[in-house]
């Protein structure tokens, strides 16, 4: 039997909710739909809608468009979003994945300053795993940086593949960030690699979060390495359309992406991406 011309692996292509900020948890379940995203990862803020299980159900059913991903509420931001223990985040959005047929759970490693958290992260999420099916896959963050100055905010590391971890997510905007090799982070995390964040970067001390293409990072060289390994986990637009000037060209920005994840993902069996 001949070999197909194209191989696509059964990774979904999902939007995060973060993607259409200023704008709404609401609005980005209504670009999914229109702009034929596979679903969504909700990202857990201080938007309320993004807080409630009933409200993003309800949104997702109305859509048509599945919550694939539940991302903790990890930032600064929201460091009073579902309680101010970070450990009760994480059960929260364990619960939450769990009752919207979500199948990870994004998470940041903590900062420096939440000492006893830090401490008893690996094991800690090891356990939690344990509790579940859903994935807790957590994410490479980067240095952060002021003029010449550089402070290490996260804890044990911002290299997640430092630590022993049951599963990651990789951000090539925060590789970009970090300036370090994007696809050797992906060769370290290996068959442990389970999500991923897709946005470019030029390497700026800011994390840009640009849309794939734009920027420097290994994005298509990314996506055909998930074709050739057949990646099942998500791949999810995370991008920054802040300047975006109206609402058309926010969604261009999200066309855009999309168009390139799905191109990129479809790759020969040799390895070499389809024309």
């Amino acid at each position: 039997m001949a070999e197909p011309v194209v191989r696509i692996p059964d990774a979904k292509v999902a939007l995060s909710t973060a993607s259409v900020y200023p704008e709404s948890t609401a609005t980005a379940f209504e670009i999914a739909a229109r702009l034929g995203y596979d679903g969504v990862e909700v990202m857990v803020w201080t938007d309320p809608v993004s807080q409630d299980i009933e409200a993003l159900r309800r949104l997702s059913d109305y859509h048509g468009v599945p919550i694939l991903a539940v991302h903790a509420p990890c930032l600064l931001i929201t460091q009073r979003v579902w309680s101010t223990d970070p450990w009760v985040k994480l059960q929260r959005a364990r619960k939450a994945a769990e009752r919207l047929g979500a199948t990870t759970v994004v998470v940041h490693p903590p900062f420096r300053w939440q000492r006893g958290y830090a401490r008893d992260f690996v094991t800690g999420v090891w356990r939690m795993a344990d509790e579940t099916d859903v994935r807790f896959a957590v994410e490479n963050m980067y240095p952060w940086r002021y003029r010449d100055r550089e402070m290490l905010a996260y804890a044990p590391d911002w290299d997640v593949t430092h630590d022993d971890y049951r599963h990651f997510t990789v951000d090539l905007s925060h590789t970009a960030t970090a300036r370090t090799d994007g696809m050797a982070m992906v060769g370290r995390m290996g068959d442990r690699l389970a999500h991923i964040h897709l946005a470019d970067g030029k390497g700026s001390n800011k994390d840009e979060h640009l849309v794939p293409g734009r920027g420097d990072q290994p994005c298509a060289e990314l996506l055909e390495h998930l074709a050739r390994t057949g990646f099942d986990g998500h791949v999810v637009i995370e991008v920054n359309t802040r300047r975006a000037m109206s609402a058309a060209e926010r969604e261009a920005d999200l066309a855009e992406a999309l168009a390139f994840t799905r191109l990129h993902l479809a790759s020969s069996p040799t390895g070499t991406p389809r024309a």
